[in-house]
């Protein structure tokens, strides 16, 4: 498990990864690795600016990086449970319960005891929460689409393949079920939704 606010995915091993050898995956690659760190520079500049947006808010309301996941998560999938989040995140109790908290005292996010467990902990945003992960996303939905529009054709394809062959090889079912799970919608008032 990793710190909340660490990088996602820090201190484990890279796809495929093979200390050995100097490509992921163990696959003799045909980009030069002058390349591939212009990639990954590119990466790191196009990562500063995605969080960067959504960061200048944040910092209005106290909140970092950490709150922004958590938000992000509820939001899309409503009713999501403690320990899921806690395994999506890949995250320990403690560094999300520091966070869980503050979302959950200021009044963005409510938490219910599962309707069969009551021991199960269910986590929803309020309507406060629902309208700042909203705000948080808008700036980078618009990146995203001037983005994959500057691309040009076929690029939402591949960026989808590049981003999913970046996922560690083993978590890449479990994103593969998230992001297959339908979120919720608020349009249709969810079951049990927090106001």
């Amino acid at each position: 498990m990793t710190d909340l606010n660490a990088p996602m995915g820090r201190g484990r091993k890279a796809a495929g990864d093979d200390p050995g050898k100097g490509t992921p995956e163990g696959k003799g690659t045909t980009v030069p690795e002058a390349k591939l760190q212009e990639f990954a520079e590119l990466l790191f500049f196009a990562y500063r600016d995605f969080t960067g947006d959504p960061d200048a808010i944040l910092k209005d309301f106290g909140f970092g990086r950490a709150h922004h996941r958590v938000l992000h998560f509820v939001n899309r999938h409503s009713g999501l449970r403690v320990a899921d989040l806690l395994e999506l995140l890949n995250i320990t109790k403690q560094s999300l319960s520091r966070v869980l908290k503050q979302l959950i005292d200021q009044g963005y996010i409510a938490q219910q005891a599962g309707a069969s467990d009551r021991r199960e902990r269910l986590l929803f945003p309020t309507q406060r929460g629902r309208a700042l992960a909203e705000r948080l996303a808008a700036p980078q939905m618009v990146r995203l689409a001037n983005a994959l529009e500057a691309a040009g054709p076929g690029a939402e394809a591949a960026l989808r393949r590049f981003l999913e062959a970046m996922i560690n090889a083993e978590d890449r079912p479990k994103v593969s079920s998230i992001m297959s799970a339908s979120p919720a919608d608020p349009e249709n008032g969810d079951k049990g939704k927090a106001t």
